[in-house]
Order: C-alpha cells, then sequence, then structure tokens
C-alpha cells in the first residue's frame, strides 16, 4: 500500500494490521486470561507472588463491594496508588463492574488533585494511606462520597504485611497524620464484596474504560476518553510488534516484564498490566523505581524478558555500581517510551544488556503506543521509528494540508488506539480532532523514505521532564497567585537527567522577594517534576508587540 510505504519496513512476521473487535471489552480480555492462565503467577511485589486465580476472586469482590455501593455503569472512580498488588485488583474490579478507571498521579498536591476529581465527577477514590493527608486537604470540595484506604502491605500476609506497614509508617515515616471518617480498608472493602455477588454489566467495545489525565495548554488538566476498543487495539498492537522478540523466550517459560512505570501513567498501565494479562505473564511490580539500589535488588531475584521505561531510568540503572548483580541475558525487549532515548544512553544499555532499546513514541490521546522502532534493531536510529501495525501517521502544515516530501509538520495519527475525545470538553476535542479523524499531536516530524519518523520540534510550549507532561500555563498560574510576582513565565531547558526541566522567569512587584519563598510556594503547590529546576529574576520580559510573552526567546537564552 502506497500510503504506508512503512509496512516493506516490517520485521518479519510483524502483520500490517491487529483486529481491534478481538474482545467486546478490556473485561472480556481479562476474564479469558484469569480462565486460561489460573495456576500461573500474575504480579510479583516483594518477595510475594499473587496469582491469576487470586488477582480474578478479589476483583471479583472489589467490584461487587463497588456495586453495593450503589454505583452504576459508567460512574468514575478513581486511583490513587503506586506500583502495588491492589492496583490491578482495583483497576480490574472497577472495570468489571462496568465503571470508569480515572488514574490519579499519587505525587499530586492538594489543588491538583482537587481539579481532577472535580473535573471527572468521581464518586469513590481508592487510595493509598501515604497520600491519605493530600486527600483531606481538598475532600471537602470533590464530589467524593466514599473513599478506600489501602496500606502497602495490606496483600502480602499476616505477618509480612504487618511488618511492611510498620516500616513504612513508623520507620520510614512515608504516612503523614490525616483523618478521612468513613473511610473503610481495602481489605474490609474486599471482604464485604465477596460475601456479595457481582451483577453482570453488560459493557461493549464503545464503552469509557479509562479517563487518562493530560496537562492541558490552558494550565487545565483534561481526561483523555480511552474506550475499551482503544486500549485493546493498543494492547494488541504492542503485543504484535513485540512478538519477534518474545517468540526467543524458551517454551514452558511464563514471559515476564519489569513494571518500573508508575501504573498510573498510560505506557504501564496498557504495556504491563494488560498486555502482560492478555499474554499470561507474570509483571515484576517496582513501587519505587528512583531507589535504583533496591529495584535491581528486586530484579536480582528473577528471570525477566520485558522492560518499557524511561530514559533516566535506563541510564540510572546503567551507570548503578549494582547493575552486575542481575542477570540480563534473558532480556529480549527493552521499549523506551515517555521522552526522548539519548545515543549514549542507549550505546551503554546495548552493551551491557546485549539488548537494544527500541525508542517509541505515543501519547495519553493514543492509549499510548503510535510507532516504535523495529524490536530487531540493533543500532540506535534517533527516531520515534515505524507506525504501529493498523496506524497511520502523516505530518500537515498549519492549514492543514498534507506537506511536500522532506519537508517538516506537525505529526497527526489515524488509528483504533486514538482517544473519542476529551473528557465534557467539545471545545478542546475541536483543537486536536480534524474531521476526518486525525488527532494532532502538537509534535513536528520529518519522515525519510522508508517510513521512519523523527520528531524535531513542538508545536506546543509543553515542557516533556522525565516523561511526564508539564505545561507552562497551569506553572505560571501558580506562580501569578503569589503576591510578589509582577509578571511570570515557564519553559524547558536541556537536561541531561531528565531530558527536559522547568525554568522559571520572574519580574518582581515586591522586590523583597527571594528564590526560596519561591520554590516554597512551589512546593506547596506543584508536583515534583512541574517544580522550576532554575528560577531566574528579570526587570523586563520580551514580548510581542501585542503583548505576548516571547517563551522561546526565554528558552534559547543562555541561563
Amino acid at each position: 500500500m502506497s500510503d504506508r510505504p512503512w509496512l516493506d519496513s516490517y520485521p518479519v512476521g510483524v502483520p500490517a494490521d491487529i483486529d481491534p473487535s478481538r474482545y467486546a471489552s478490556l473485561v472480556a480480555l481479562m476474564e479469558e486470561s484469569f480462565s486460561s492462565y489460573a495456576d500461573r503467577t500474575a504480579y510479583s511485589f516483594m518477595g510475594r507472588d499473587v496469582g491469576y486465580a487470586e488477582v480474578d476472586t478479589l476483583s471479583r469482590a472489589f467490584a461487587a463491594y463497588l456495586q453495593s455501593l450503589g454505583l452504576t455503569k459508567g460512574d468514575r472512580v478513581a486511583v490513587m496508588m503506586p506500583n502495588c498488588p491492589q492496583y490491578p485488583i482495583a483497576v480490574a474490579g472497577i472495570l468489571r463492574a462496568g465503571l470508569i478507571l480515572v488514574n490519579v498521579n499519587p505525587l499530586y498536591t492538594p489543588r491538583e488533585l482537587e481539579h481532577q476529581l472535580q473535573d471527572c465527577g468521581a464518586k469513590v477514590i481508592v487510595i493509598m494511606e501515604n497520600f491519605g493527608a493530600t486527600l483531606q486537604h481538598c475532600i471537602a470540595s470533590t464530589p467524593l462520597k466514599h473513599v478506600v484506604l489501602a496500606a502497602m502491605g495490606d496483600r502480602l500476609g499476616l505477618f509480612k504485611g504487618t511488618l511492611v506497614n510498620y516500616v513504612v509508617r513508623k520507620l520510614k515515616k512515608l504516612v503523614p497524620a490525616y483523618s478521612l471518617p468513613g473511610a473503610v480498608r481495602f481489605n474490609a472493602a474486599l471482604a464485604q464484596g465477596g460475601a456479595a455477588t457481582l451483577q453482570p454489566v453488560a459493557i461493549g467495545p464503545d464503552d469509557v474504560a479509562v479517563l487518562q489525565y493530560t496537562g492541558g495548554t490552558t494550565g487545565v488538566s483534561k481526561g483523555a476518553v480511552l474506550l475499551h476498543r482503544n486500549v485493546i487495539a493498543n494492547v494488541l498492537q504492542s503485543e504484535a510488534w513485540n512478538a519477534p522478540a518474545m517468540a526467543r523466550v524458551p517454551a514452558g517459560e511464563q514471559p515476564t516484564s519489569v513494571c518500573a512505570l508508575p501504573l498510573y501513567h498510560i505506557f504501564a498501565f496498557t504495556v504491563n498490566m494488560m498486555l502482560g494479562l492478555r499474554s499470561g505473564g507474570k509483571v515484576i511490580l517496582i513501587p519505587n523505581p528512583r531507589d535504583l539500589a533496591a529495584t535491581l535488588k528486586e530484579l536480582s531475584r528473577h528471570t525477566f524478558h520485558s522492560f518499557p521505561a524511561v530514559n533516566t531510568l535506563f541510564n540510572g540503572l546503567a551507570n548503578h555500581p549494582d547493575f552486575g548483580t542481575v542477570d540480563w541475558k534473558h532480556l529480549q525487549v527493552s521499549l523506551g517510551g515517555g521522552m526522548a532515548v539519548q545515543a549514549a544512553v542507549a550505546k551503554l544499555w546495548l552493551e551491557k544488556t546485549g539488548c537494544p532499546i527500541c525508542e517509541g513514541y505515543g501519547l495519553s490521546e493514543t492509549s499510548p503506543s503510535v510507532s516504535c522502532n523495529p524490536i530487531d534493531s540493533k543500532a540506535y536510529t534517533g527516531t520515534i521509528g515505524l507506525p504501529l501495525p493498523s496506524t497511520s501517521i502523516k505530518l500537515i502544515d498549519d492549514e492543514g494540508r498534507d506537506t511536500p516530501p522532506g519537508q517538516a509538520g506537525e505529526i497527526v495519527i489515524k488509528g483504533p488506539q486514538v482517544m473519542a475525545g476529551y473528557w465534557q470538553r467539545p471545545d478542546e476535542t475541536a483543537k486536536v480532532m480534524t474531521a476526518d479523524g486525525w488527532f494532532k499531536s502538537g509534535d513536528v516530524g520529518i519522515v525519510d523514505e522508508r517510513g521512519y519518523f523523527k520528531i524535531v520540534d513542538r508545536k506546543k510550549d509543553m515542557i516533556l521532564v522525565s516523561g511526564f507532561n508539564v505545561y507552562p500555563n497551569e506553572i505560571e498560574d501558580v506562580v501569578a497567585m503569589m503576591p510578589g510576582v509582577l509578571e511570570c513565565a515557564a519553559v524547558g531547558v536541556p537536561d541531561d537527567k531528565t531530558g527536559e526541566a522547568v525554568k522559571l522567569v520572574i519580574v518582581k512587584k515586591d522586590p523583597s522577594l527571594t528564590e526560596e519563598q519561591v520554590r516554597e510556594f512551589c512546593r506547596e503547590n506543584l508536583t515534583g517534576y512541574k517544580r522550576p529546576r532554575i528560577i531566574d529574576f528579570r526587570t523586563d520580559m520580551p514580548k510581542t508587540p501585542v503583548g505576548k510573552i516571547l517563551r522561546r526567546e526565554l528558552r534559547d537564552a543562555k541561563k
């Protein structure tokens, strides 16, 4: 097909298309796996294995519990947890009850959490107790009716669970004091649901499965509406793409993936949890990948085949003194996503593991995967690879016309993984969806004659910090609330560790305003990756004739 020249570059065995109608819903996909792989391990966490049959039983109980609260099909349930078995149990239960999952970043401040809960209209939140204080500060301003409170050791058995909870609460002091009257403990909810019966719910491919929140160019976070068929399609696309490499896993060896990316992020949600279930795989849950020593210690206990991660994690691990304690020889797939993979990191990873990092590209709005380098690549290409099966990408100019060969243009995407739109924001949806169904990514790219795409710029002013989208408007809106600030602007600057970092430029209203005061204000109102790395005070801002701040000039400034 001439409109998909990249198909000629596909590895042998990768199909041009997948069948997104294979499953009626994610529930059908999960229940097939619960039945087919009942005797297998689904998750490994802190030395304890959780089986498919256990996830089946507990998620069914959790679904029945949610129904007992009076929730009906289409109601939203927020989940605010790190990587732990409670996450997939809760999520499978939410979906089985016909409800909509709302993934929430556990690092959010009360301000950020309040906005998301108000926007999605969630009636229930399932939250790790570590973040209870955050919820306490904003719950009165949200539509929440019920709180389910999990603890890190909930699914580790009585002795180990009690010990882990003691360490987390008392020794590491990771659970700030909170008060959430009426909250129900996660294990109590499971017990209540286990005594009830799950009422079947008719769920189809066009029902909403997930609201995946992404930053907004207006500073307002928007929920990408992902239908059951969107996520199913992306699971099958990812499976088809990885198939040539995963075929090398010896017969009888359970396919195993490392989940060091946070499950609330759409990349891990799709390629770890959902693809893991689809393939009957085991997922090694890493609760805190920033603790490199603990991550490597956990990995040293396992044989694993697939490792999706961001550039910063690959780099941190490869340069860690304990890297050699892990047996990397079984690794077949290293997927780099979320941010650009650096050539030096790709080279080092290949030298140390023998498994190349295959860089891909995706967005929350595309469930997320759009393109990837061939899984049999040995050399770093510096591109985002080829469009996945059933996916088309083209480049357009500002007027929406296809760009001529060799010319850069905005990357637009069409495929079964593209979202239905933004939650209750038809105006924002209209800005990114063309009349004929193409999603406008906001990224500027070029494509070569083989169909390999490369990102060269960003139309939006978005800043990409370790794979997370940071929108300057949001930072500016927050900092502008400080009494001593006259004007401010946030831009992205290159950073060796995180790809980009936030630089904040301020014109003072109050001459006594200090950098530490600004940093403290940001700590209270912005989650970690959104906080400025550099703060620059100036007497004025570069502006257009109509008074718009020229962010590009601030980006290009030396400091």
